[in-house]
């Protein structure tokens, strides 16, 4: 089977990088995979590509390379195929839809899948007919605006299958009711960890995400605090970046400080890889107002770490089974965090039990079973008929550019008719 993935920046890293090189990795063990990145901005890949995978980029953005097209003059005007409610629209243009198109029109492959709307929206529209076309919700369809909904409705009828990372989204997607498209809901997938899992000793709470207000931190660091004052050997280390401004850093210093917590709360940058950090600790935490899957929340667990969660919609319940391998507690609540966060660090015992039962669940996301789902989805798709949704849409589509060419034509031969006959008169 030959297989290609659509993705925004192969070349940078960030949860849609890293599950699609999960997957990525294993199919191509199997079958013949391509990922192609519409942008190239490095060398190097910040993630080491899988083997056996090609990368295809398709707009150079290296300002030191011969192939610089960020001078294009299509790279300044707008994109008129990728929709403008997708949050990336900004970095699109009509060198990206044409180079997109092009790529996508000529493509001969049994299974093309978009990794984001404004991706799927490009496979929906311009992929050849031979092809099963696949989406895949990184995510959750309710948190788009109304306009990319709106999009997402008009557009991905066209489409074979849409994949979601939570069954949670995967229902709402079925409430849309496209006619014939699949709707699965496939987690993402964590391969197992190179290092030895926690055993537990460590006195040390880890979070770990990009650096804003969403994820919540400033929530974690009051439930620490409260940890703090009980049991003044344990520490707390959040792992990530903030945003250019550095205004969620700022924000979340000053904090720690507020609280006395300077030698015991730290902010520790990016780390790559994370792995050896969660062996360090023994208890990992999301505190999360929203977020579509967890993809820290399993690495954690597959690390051997019990994880207090946000119950927020819509990942962590399918993940983390409450009482067992970790603790569900309420959105926006700095005391509810605390008392779970108590009930762990003062039992060594209940800890080790958690984490040890946190290993063991979190093997259901390794990436063979994950790409098996995916894997039994696309052969089915194809069992069914490879694009004979598509190829109905074609030729509906080239039916009405025939019919708008005859239209037009008419109208020219009759304006000319008109015309010649007044001039006759004349």
């Amino acid at each position: 089977m030959h297989m290609v993935f659509l993705i925004h920046n192969a070349y940078g890293i960030g949860g849609t990088v890293r599950a699609t090189y999960n997957l990525a990795s294993v199919m191509a063990e199997q079958h013949d995979v391509e990922i192609v990145s519409v942008f190239r901005h490095r060398d190097v890949p910040v993630m080491d590509v899988p083997a056996k995978v090609r990368l295809t980029p398709l707009v150079d953005l290296r300002a030191a390379s011969a192939d610089y097209e960020g001078d294009d003059p299509r790279h300044a005007q707008p994109a008129r195929v990728f929709p403008r409610a997708d949050g990336r629209h900004r970095q699109y243009s009509r060198l990206t839809d044409s180079r997109i198109g092009r790529y996508l029109s000529r493509l001969e492959a049994d299974v093309i899948v978009g990794t984001r709307p404004g991706l799927n929206t490009h496979i929906a529209r311009q992929t050849r007919a031979a092809g099963i076309r696949v989406g895949q919700e990184h995510l959750t369809f309710s948190g788009h605006g109304f306009r990319l909904r709106h999009e997402i409705r008009h557009r991905y009828q066209l489409l074979d299958a849409i994949t979601t990372v939570s069954e949670s989204d995967a229902r709402a997607y079925r409430q849309l009711d496209f006619p014939g498209v699949r709707v699965e809901a496939i987690p993402n997938s964590v391969p197992r960890p190179t290092v030895e899992p926690a055993d537990g000793s460590g006195k040390v709470i880890l979070a770990a995400g990009r650096l804003i207000p969403l994820k919540r931190y400033d929530l974690l660091i009051k439930a620490f605090a409260e940890v703090a004052g009980q049991y003044p050997d344990w520490q707390l280390r959040i792992f990530g970046e903030g945003d250019t401004t550095g205004n969620e850093k700022e924000a979340l210093t000053r904090l720690i400080d507020e609280l006395g917590l300077r030698d015991r709360a730290h902010l520790m940058g990016k780390v790559d890889p994370l792995e050896p950090e969660w062996a360090k600790g023994s208890i990992a935490v999301s505190a999360s107002d929203r977020e579509s899957f967890g993809m820290t929340i399993v690495e954690a667990m597959r690390c051997g770490l019990p994880v207090v969660s946000t119950d927020c919609p819509v990942g962590p319940r399918e993940i983390v089974k409450d009482g067992v391998d970790g603790y569900l507690v309420p959105t926006g609540r700095a005391d509810g965090m605390a008392t779970a966060l108590l009930k762990l660090v003062g039992d060594d015992q209940l800890r080790r039990r958690m984490g040890e039962a946190a290993l063991r669940n979190s093997a259901r996301f390794d990436p063979a079973l994950i790409a098996e789902r995916h894997q039994d989805l696309y052969q089915d798709l194809l069992r069914r008929g490879p694009g004979r949704r598509s190829i109905s849409f074609g030729r509906s589509a080239a039916f009405h550019a025939r019919t708008h060419a005859l239209e037009t034509a008419r109208t020219i031969r009759s304006t000319a008719r008109a015309i010649a006959t007044w001039t006759l008169s004349q």
